[in-house]
């Protein structure tokens, strides 16, 4: 068996490739328009050939969608755990759960999708304003 994608609901598709291509880092590696149905399918990768995450974009969805904890999370390995929640949270975005421990960070996408950050190998040395930063709402 392969895993193929994780697929999310949005309901502005320029907000979230906002947040998962130009902040997050993500590629995208395909695209369907289905106008029979009015939906986009985006889907967006760290790299071509690597698991993806399915953007699905109604076009006529107007209010948003519901939102549980029960669906979990998508979660990225990072370089710097440090530097990306710092673009992050400078472009507007919330950081949740901070890296207090240099290893682990959550952040919200647009349509309120936890994401998990996670520092690649060793933890970094635990720095503020990240060490004393409290976390917010829930991830």
């Amino acid at each position: 068996m392969d895993y193929l994608h994780t697929m999310i609901r949005v309901r502005d598709l320029d907000a979230a490739l906002h947040f998962f291509v130009d902040l997050l880092g993500l590629v995208e590696t395909r695209r369907k328009d289905v106008p029979q149905a009015q939906f986009t399918l985006v889907f967006l990768a760290t790299e071509a050939g690597a698991p993806e995450i399915e953007l699905t974009y109604n076009w006529d969805q107007d209010e948003p969608y519901s939102v549980g904890r029960n669906f979990g999370h998508v979660a990225y390995g990072v370089d710097d755990i440090y530097a990306i929640c710092e673009r992050l949270r400078d472009n507007g975005v919330t950081i949740v759960r901070p890296p207090r421990d240099g290893r682990m960070a959550f952040v919200r996408s647009p349509d309120l999708i936890s994401v998990e950050l996670l520092q690649r190998g060793k933890p970094l040395a635990p720095r503020e304003p990240w060490a004393s930063m409290p976390s917010v709402g829930e991830w």
